[in-house]
């Protein structure tokens, strides 16, 4: 299979909301973590970095542990890849208003439409399709818990 390399974050700011970005796609919407693939010779890190600034306007912020992976076997809208395999990385950051560095057309051609904040409670009560599917789950075990000595595989 061909299975590209991405990488996301968990954005968090000091009140716990979580930075999400909805995804509509023509099978349906989806609301998930900034990130994406990696660029050709481009690592994880600098991936994240990227796509973070591309998608929310966060710069300058400091990466923590990555905490999860997660493959998801889907073929894409270009033919390109039959899925991705993601590694996530905890950000902590102060709250900002996102204002992504890429257009509306830019973000669009990605099949982004909005990007926002969201509470626990909103992640708990949301009756939306997450990616990870238990994102309100994961998240609070995370609050709970702390990060993982090392990534967890998080299921579709």
């Amino acid at each position: 299979m061909r299975l590209r390399q991405a990488a996301r974050a968990v954005v968090l700011d000091p009140g716990d909301r979580i930075l999400l970005v909805r995804f509509e796609f023509p099978a349906g919407t989806v609301w998930a973590t900034p990130g994406g693939g990696l660029d050709v010779g481009e690592t994880h890190e600098q991936a994240i970095l990227r796509e973070l600034e591309e998608e929310a306007g966060l710069v300058g912020c400091e990466l923590g542990p990555w905490i999860w992976t997660r493959t998801h076997v889907v073929p894409f809208e270009s033919g390109l890849w039959d899925g991705q395999v993601e590694r996530y990385v905890l950000v902590r950051t102060q709250a900002f208003e996102p204002a992504p560095r890429f257009t509306p057309d830019e973000l669009a051609a990605e099949f982004v439409t909005g990007v926002r904040w969201w509470t626990q409670a909103e992640l708990a009560a949301a009756e939306v399709v997450f990616a990870p599917r238990r994102l309100p789950e994961l998240v609070a075990a995370l609050l709970r818990d702390g990060a993982p000595g090392e990534p967890v595989d998080v299921g579709v």
